[in-house]
């Protein structure tokens, strides 16, 4: 999984998909592992619309009427899509589930194939690409995204955007945040002054760990760091499934399975063992 994926992060276009000038594989892509039900077509690089629904509780009623009015809205039809793109989580154990149910009944109602990616994965390129009116520091720029996974705990992983390239350097998992800060640390001071990075970014929708961490004690080893809070967009999963299309990759529909995420057995008895001594 640590493949560089060479992005063009200009790429953004405005407008329908029939009226986006880009050519290249069109992509119905949505998820629903977060409290928002993000939809999106892509089409040869570019995001050609998207909407975001921020109906936690109604994933399941919502889903199916928000990507027949995305369709309907750009003139689109089921023949028109070359490929399903989903975010396969982790997340929201239900919502997970609803996006992956949705796009399994769809590739296999219109014989279409199926790539999924990793929900953190989206949501941590889509801050990415949200900085590129910004000037990268030079060096690595690691994106650590957060969603709460209650408990004191996260989903999260960690990914490297360096000279225009992206990269994945830590698999998703559902840590324990301060131990996954104290990680971050330790992996920072672990490098040499070349390989060490030069920005950390947290994203994700970080209201909701509000009181839960501070930032500024996110900082690592004088790393210089900043929050971008954001909500998943689903053209970030259009994205990264169409480099995946691209490459040939296809997922199996029938064995296709959600990415629920569970903490190691390690994990598990430290936590356990911190709540035993704490009563």
């Amino acid at each position: 999984m640590n493949e560089t994926m060479g992005f063009g992060r200009d790429k953004e276009a405005d407008g329908s998909a029939s009226g986006a000038g880009g050519s290249g594989p069109t992509a119905l892509a949505f998820d629903t592992s977060s409290s928002v039900l993000a939809a999106a077509i892509t089409r040869g690089g570019h995001v050609a619309d998207s909407s975001q629904s921020f109906t936690e509780r109604n994933h399941s009623v919502r889903v199916v009427p928000d990507l027949q009015e995305l369709l309907r809205r750009n003139g689109l039809q089921a023949r028109d899509v070359d490929f399903i793109a989903v975010g396969q989580g982790p997340g929201s154990y239900t919502g997970v589930r609803i996006a992956v149910t949705a796009a399994k009944t769809l590739a296999w109602t219109w014989g279409k194939p199926l790539l999924g990616v990793s929900s953190l994965e989206a949501m941590a390129f889509g801050a990415w690409r949200k900085e590129s009116g910004e000037r990268e520091p030079d060096g690595d720029v690691w994106f650590v995204p957060l969603v709460d996974a209650r408990r004191g705990q996260v989903y999260t992983a960690r990914f490297v955007a360096s000279g225009g390239e992206w990269r994945r350097a830590e698999e998703d998992g559902i840590r324990l945040l301060a131990d996954w800060l104290a990680s971050l640390n330790r992996e920072a001071k672990e490098r040499s002054d070349r390989t060490a990075p030069a920005a950390i970014v947290f994203t994700g929708e970080l209201a909701s760990l509000e009181g839960k961490w501070d930032p500024e004690t996110a900082s690592v080893c004088g790393v210089p760091f900043r929050t971008r809070p954001m909500a998943l967009e689903a053209g970030a999963v259009g994205l990264l499934a169409e480099q995946r299309y691209m490459r040939g990759e296809r997922d199996d529909v029938h064995g296709f399975v959600p990415n629920y995420t569970q903490l190691t057995e390690a994990e598990v008895n430290l936590a356990k063992s911190r709540t035993e001594s704490a009563t």
